[in-house]
C-alpha cells in the first residue's frame, strides 16, 4: 500500500502514521489501538508495526502540521475523485464507473441511459481513487477481496448530493459504480409521466378502483419506480392506509409507510407482505414481484379488498401474463385480479437545441406499417454533449375488460390476447415510439436501440 492510502487508512481509525521504512510503520494513536486498525494494518502490509500512544492534545496537534506538510501528496487522486463528481453531476449523470485495467483506469459516465467514456487515467491512481471513495463511504478499505455496498454525501455546485457505491473485484483491481440519487425534485404527478391520453386516463380509472392489481412491467432503468410512485402520490390522502415493500426505498414519500427488504435479518418480500396485511392497508405497493409466493400474496391481496401496485420485469403486456402463469398463478385467478398492465420504456430524447431533420423515409421496422415518417438527427452542442436531452416515456398500456378477462381465464394463448387487446385500441410500444419519432421526439436508432426490431411484436 502506498503512502497516500496508508495515511487514508490511518486516518480512517484516528491513527497518525509517524514513520515507514522497508521494514517497519509506526503509528501514533491516543489510548489503545483499535483491533479493526491493526487487522487492516497486517492485511495491508507486511512489516513490522509499532505504537505510541499520545495524548488527544499531542495528536491533534500532530494531524494539523501533517495535513499542512502533505497536502500535495494525494493531490492527484483528491483531484480526480473531485473531478469525476463534479462532471458526473453537471453531465446530468445517474451512474459513475470506475473500471481499472491493464494499462488504464477508464471512466465512464451513463447519460440518459447510454455509458459514455469521460476519462483515461494511469493505471497507479487507481487504489488512491479506490481508497478515497472507500473512506467517503465508511467501508473497509482493507478488503479488497469481497464486494462492499455503502453511500456518502457530497456538496458539489452548492447543492449537497448522495452517491451509493458499489465495489467489486476484478483482474487488476476493484471496479467502483457509483449510482447519483435524484440530483433534482422530480414532480410525482400523474401528468408529469409523459403518458399518452387514452393511457393517463386508463391508469386513473385503474388507479380509483378500491380492489385489484396493477402491474408495471419493463427491463431495469425503464422507469417502472416512478411510474409507481406517481400512482401512489395520487391516492396519498389521510383517508387512505399507504404501504410499501421496496428494495431499496427510492424516495422517501410522507405519509406512505415504506419498509425496506433486508434479507440478512430475515425480513424478505413474503415476511413483510404478510406483516403489511394485518397492518389494514388499502393500498399495498411492492417493489417487484420475483417468486410465486410474492406473486400469490399479491394476487390473493388484490381479491380481497386491497388495490395492489407492483412491478414485473417483462418485455411487453401480454408477455406479462405468460410470466404470471409461469410463475404458478391460474388463468382465472389472473383474470379476477388484474385491472391495468403497463409496460414502459425510456428513450433518449433529441436536444431541441441541434437535432436535424431528414426526409421522409419508410418505416420498415414493423410488418404492420408502411408509414412515412419524419426522421431525425442527433447533431450535438454544448448544451446536450451528445445530441440527447433528457428521456422520453414509451408506454403500452393493456386494459383488463371482459373479453380479456374471460380470454385469459380460458387460458387463451399470447398470440390471442395480443389481437384481442389490439382489435380494442391498445397501441403496442412501438407504435407508441414510432409517434415520437414522427414528432420530432426522438430518433429511429434510438427507437430500435430501445425496442429491438420488431418492438416485440
Amino acid at each position: 500500500m502506498d503512502i497516500p492510502a496508508l495515511n487514508q487508512l490511518c486516518r480512517h481509525y484516528h491513527a497518525l502514521l509517524i514513520h515507514s521504512d522497508e521494514e517497519s510503520i509506526s503509528i501514533a494513536v491516543v489510548g489503545a489501538p483499535q483491533e479493526a486498525l491493526l487487522d487492516a494494518l497486517r492485511f495491508t502490509v507486511n512489516k513490522r508495526i509499532h505504537i505510541e500512544c499520545w495524548s488527544e492534545e499531542r495528536l491533534e496537534k500532530a494531524f494539523n502540521q501533517h495535513s499542512a506538510q502533505t497536502a500535495g501528496d494525494d493531490a492527484p487522486v483528491t483531484g480526480q475523485v473531485d473531478n469525476i463528481l463534479t462532471q458526473a453531476v453537471q453531465r446530468r449523470a445517474s451512474d459513475i464507473h470506475i473500471e481499472p485495467g491493464a494499462e488504464n483506469l477508464s471512466v465512464r459516465l451513463r447519460i440518459d441511459g447510454v455509458l459514455q467514456p469521460l476519462l483515461s487515467l494511469p493505471a497507479e491512481l487507481a487504489a488512491g481513487i479506490a481508497t478515497r471513495l472507500k473512506v467517503a463511504a465508511e467501508l473497509d478499505i482493507a478488503e479488497r477481496r469481497l464486494p462492499q455496498d455503502g453511500q456518502f454525501s457530497r456538496e458539489l455546485a452548492e447543492k449537497s448530493v448522495t452517491f451509493r457505491i458499489s465495489t467489486l473485484p476484478c483482474c487488476y483491481g476493484e471496479k467502483i459504480v457509483l449510482r447519483l440519487q435524484e440530483q433534482e425534485a422530480r414532480p410525482l404527478s400523474l401528468a408529469a409521466l409523459g403518458m399518452p391520453p387514452h393511457a393517463l386516463e386508463a391508469y386513473r380509472r385503474a388507479l380509483a378502483c378500491p380492489q385489484g392489481l396493477i402491474l408495471v412491467t419493463g427491463p431495469t432503468g425503464s422507469g417502472k419506480t416512478i411510474t409507481l410512485y406517481s400512482g401512489l402520490n395520487a391516492l396519498n390522502t389521510p383517508q387512505v392506509n399507504i404501504s410499501s415493500v421496496e428494495d431499496p426505498v427510492e424516495i422517501a414519500l410522507p405519509g406512505i409507510n415504506q419498509t425496506r427488504v433486508n434479507p440478512r435479518a430475515g425480513l424478505d418480500y413474503q415476511t413483510i407482505l404478510r406483516a403489511l396485511l394485518r397492518q389494514d392497508p388499502d393500498v399495498i405497493m411492492i417493489g417487484e414481484i420475483r417468486d410465486r409466493e410474492t406473486a400469490e400474496i399479491a394476487v390473493k391481496a388484490a381479491q380481497t379488498g386491497h388495490l395492489v401496485l407492483a412491478t414485473l420485469h417483462t418485455n411487453s403486456t401480454t408477455e406479462t401474463l405468460i410470466r404470471l402463469q409461469q410463475m404458478g398463478i391460474s388463468g382465472w385467478m389472473i383474470a379476477s385480479a388484474l385491472r391495468l398492465i403497463v409496460a414502459q420504456r425510456l428513450a433518449r430524447r433529441l436536444c431541441p437545441r441541434c437535432r436535424r431533420q431528414c426526409p421522409a423515409q419508410e418505416d420498415n421496422t414493423s410488418s404492420s406499417e408502411g408509414a412515412h415518417l419524419n426522421h431525425w438527427q442527433a447533431g450535438g452542442c454544448e448544451h446536450c454533449y451528445s445530441g440527447f436531452y433528457g428521456r422520453i416515456a414509451l408506454f403500452e398500456t393493456l386494459i383488463i375488460d371482459g373479453p380479456l378477462k374471460r380470454a385469459i381465464a380460458s387460458d387463451a394463448g399470447v398470440a390471442a390476447i395480443e389481437l384481442l387487446a389490439q382489435e380494442q385500441g391498445m397501441e403496442t410500444l412501438h407504435q407508441c415510439g414510432t409517434h415520437a419519432v414522427g414528432e420530432g421526439l426522438t430518433t429511429q436508432e434510438e427507437l430500435l436501440r430501445v425496442l429491438g426490431y420488431g418492438g416485440g411484436y
